[in-house]
């Protein structure tokens, strides 16, 4: 593809090595990456939220070096997805091996590079973060999605290096969803046939985005009449779970998310596309497709995929105040150094630590072996964890409630809240 690609001073300094090697080799990057994309202008970005700190072998190491021997910072605010391993609990992972120690040595070569080191695959939980309308760069799926429907940033998905790059320079490729263009919808989700009373249950927003991103791939849906009061762990559950299961990069809940304040604006004045219908079998078949155990026994819940919340503790803490994980299980709760230390402020994680929960930051419990022993059937309320972690681990999921998951943990067996499936079964 032969694109004639505009670059200003700034991005010719770089290019020409006027900059020292790093910068060069970064626009070098970010100038093929434009190409390949279509981009005729790059722009100008003011956030990154940066994977490559995600250790994958030494050559995610040699990268993150080069950069920084040769004198490079980054030249936006830049903060760090979570990491391979917890720099706070070692006992979470097998501190002796190799992969440990290169994910270590990766996660400081990016604090010297820059970055602030939140180690958080939920950066939107955090204040200071990026507003309507910014152009920034991204690459933790969940995230990409999050920013660009419940906040109304801009971005594409950038993969590793090319988002170091593009935030050491200050300059990405302008495509895509950076454009007003790409970023309008293409699909309806029509969600008229689903009882109001399921749409307040925090599960159902973990089934509709999977509905969602099997139906719309990478395509951009817009979800009918969304309540404005739904909460932003009910955007997160969307985010995670459409681009988990089909690869979402945005979507538009009309009334809700700042770009769709009604269908005419969500579409950019176009008609839909195609219009899909979500109805409750259409949810017990996401539920289905996140369930791969029979009821029974569990080795394990996990919650916090993506990281949880401070409303998320809120939520749980009635439901295990005073009450003991079962000996046979274990509860796994990931979250964000900022999360777990508000809720410590309020007193919630010695409650939870009381009743035999394991708080872990900085990583996720479908790293294997992020932790120990983690095989057999797992109870989930998180689409993302139950549409990855099979892949990843010796694991059969149950998917359910955040209640079903806490009787679940307290029971040592599976528990399900039979009003709630009642139609879905």
């Amino acid at each position: 593809m032969n694109v004639d690609l505009n670059l200003n001073d700034d991005c010719r300094a770089m290019l020409s090595g006027d900059c020292g090697p790093a910068l060069q080799f970064a626009m070098q990057l970010v100038e093929r990456a434009a190409v390949v994309m279509g981009a005729t202008d790059l722009v100008p970005v003011t956030f990154a939220h940066i994977d490559a700190c995600f250790y994958a072998g030494r050559a995610h190491v040699d990268f993150a070096r080069f950069m920084l021997d040769s004198g490079a910072k980054f030249k936006i605010p830049a903060w760090t997805n979570n990491g391979l391993v917890s720099l706070a609990d070692e006992n979470i992972r097998d501190p002796a091996t190799e992969t440990a120690r290169g994910a270590r040595e990766l996660m400081q070569l990016y604090a010297d590079l820059g970055c602030r080191t939140v180690w958080t695959c939920a950066p939107y939980q955090l204040p200071d973060g990026p507003r309507l309308a910014d152009h920034i760069v991204v690459g933790e799926s969940n995230a990409v999605s999050f920013y660009n429907a419940a906040v109304g940033a801009r971005t594409n998905k950038y993969g590793d290096y090319l988002d170091v790059a593009c935030g050491l320079t200050g300059y990405a490729p302008m495509c895509g969803l950076h454009t007003d263009e790409g970023r309008r919808a293409r699909l309806l989700i029509d969600t008229t046939a689903i009882p109001d009373s399921l749409k307040q249950q925090d599960i159902y927003y973990h089934l509709v985005g999977t509905a969602i991103g099997l139906a719309a791939g990478k395509q951009i849906p817009a979800i009918d009449a969304v309540d404005p009061a739904v909460g932003e762990d009910a955007l997160k559950a969307v985010s995670a779970a459409a681009a988990a299961s089909g690869g979402v990069e945005h979507w538009h809940g009309i009334g809700r998310t700042p770009e769709a304040p009604d269908q005419q604006t969500a579409f950019a004045g176009h008609q839909p596309a195609q219009t899909v219908k979500v109805t409750l079998d259409t949810l017990a078949a996401a539920r289905r497709s996140l369930t791969s155990a029979s009821d029974g026994p569990v080795e394990m819940v996990a919650l916090g995929t993506p990281h949880f919340s401070f409303t998320e503790f809120a939520s749980l803490i009635p439901m295990l105040k005073g009450r003991k994980v079962h000996a046979g299980a274990r509860l796994y709760i990931s979250t964000s150094r900022h999360v777990r230390d508000l809720a410590a402020q309020k007193g919630w994680i010695e409650i939870l630590e009381s009743a035999g929960a394991q708080i872990i930051v900085d990583t996720c419990t479908y790293f294997s072996p992020a932790v120990r022993g983690c095989r057999g059937r797992v109870m989930t309320n998180a689409a993302k964890w139950a549409w990855y972690a099979p892949g990843m681990l010796d694991v059969e999921v149950c998917f359910g409630s955040l209640k079903e998951c806490a009787e679940t943990a307290v029971k040592g067996e599976v528990w399900r809240d039979e009003s709630l499936w009642r139609e879905l079964s």
